[in-house]
């Protein structure tokens, strides 16, 4: 009886130490909630100053000029005098193919022409009638255009003063029609189609001087300017299409290489910030920065920003001239939230 006596002292008293923990416990626990600090933050003033609108646009080298070489029916090829590289000229032979017919042809418009010949003297002293002095010309005149079509058709020229970049057949193969013998293009003058936001459209004139960049050439800027501009908008994208002449002194681009057309849109009033002031809203485009208010609290503010400046951007819209927004320690702040300014 006695042993029990002394067990039951023993777990009361154990009981009323695990009270007197818990309550001390939640007491400290209710002073750490009320010793919870605002977060501290700096703060500045954005302004409204001139920023220059230089303007980006990416596109891909086209030539001037891409010309198909061959001939209007599938043919033997003779002979292939040059090969992919090599720089040709403006009437300069490229290709000859078979020549049989035409040797048949030159035949034939030479007794033609005799036979001309024969009816024009008889017509001269009343021997043939002016019928026949017709149809002798006329035949004359098929033969000769058939001629020079076939010339065309058998001595393959260049067009334009170019390159050589394809050579689809040898010497010997049956021209089958499908793809051309060769492939010329102008390369001394090249262009970039570029599409661009309807907004500049009253901006882009024919003629305005631009600046390319290519990857390969680093620190290097070539001069263009625009050619053409298209008179239409996508209603899908709203942009604009238009086309950069750009001289290609040298040889140095060469089509199909990936470049930067740099517009200059002269200069507009904006509100500029500081990048580290801008937070981006996970999983989405959304950037947005934190007003800082006079009572101490700050609130969610939504911006669309413009072109990086070095370590600032411009920002389209959302702020004002003298606001005042959280530039640092805005990691964990939300919306209300009251803090504290250091500086």
């Amino acid at each position: 009886m006695k042993k029990n006596l002394v067990i039951a002292s023993v777990f009361l008293a154990l009981i009323a130490g695990m009270a007197a923990c818990g309550g001390a416990q939640t007491k400290g626990k209710g002073n750490g909630n009320d010793s919870v600090q605002a977060p501290k933050v700096r703060i500045m003033k954005v302004s409204i100053r001139e920023v220059e609108q230089n303007v980006s646009f990416t596109a891909t080298v086209d030539p001037e000029s891409k010309n198909s070489i061959a001939p209007t029916a599938p043919t033997r090829i003779r002979n292939i005098f040059v090969e992919v590289g090599d720089k040709v000229s403006k009437g300069q032979r490229l290709v000859q193919m078979d020549d049989l017919n035409l040797a048949n042809l030159e035949t034939q418009l030479a007794n033609i022409r005799e036979t001309y010949r024969r009816v024009s003297e008889l017509f001269a002293v009343g021997g043939s009638s002016q019928q026949d002095l017709d149809n002798a010309k006329m035949q004359l005149d098929v033969a000769e255009s058939n001629l020079r079509n076939l010339k065309e058709n058998t001595y393959l020229i260049s067009p334009v003063d170019g390159v050589v970049t394809a050579r689809n057949y040898d010497n010997g193969d049956l021209f089958n029609g499908q793809i051309p013998v060769l492939t010329v293009m102008q390369v001394n003058q090249l262009k970039l189609k570029i599409n661009i936001s309807e907004s500049y459209f009253s901006k882009v004139k024919k003629n305005l001087g631009v600046a390319v960049e290519f990857d390969v050439y680093k620190n290097e800027k070539f001069n263009g300017e625009i050619n053409l501009i298209y008179p239409t908008i996508d209603p899908y994208t709203r942009t604009f299409t238009a086309e950069v002449k750009l001289l290609n002194k040298g040889d140095k681009i060469r089509p199909g290489m990936f470049g930067r057309v740099l517009i200059n849109f002269g200069t507009e009033n904006r509100v500029v910030v500081s990048d580290r002031a801008i937070v981006k809203q996970p999983g989405s485009g959304i950037r947005y920065v934190y007003l800082y208010k006079e009572d101490g609290t700050v609130s969610y503010q939504e911006v669309t920003l413009g072109m990086r400046i070095g370590d600032e951007y411009e920002v389209l819209s959302g702020l004002n001239d003298g606001d005042v927004i959280v530039a640092a320690g805005q990691a964990r702040l939300s919306d209300g939230d009251k803090v504290e300014v250091i500086s």
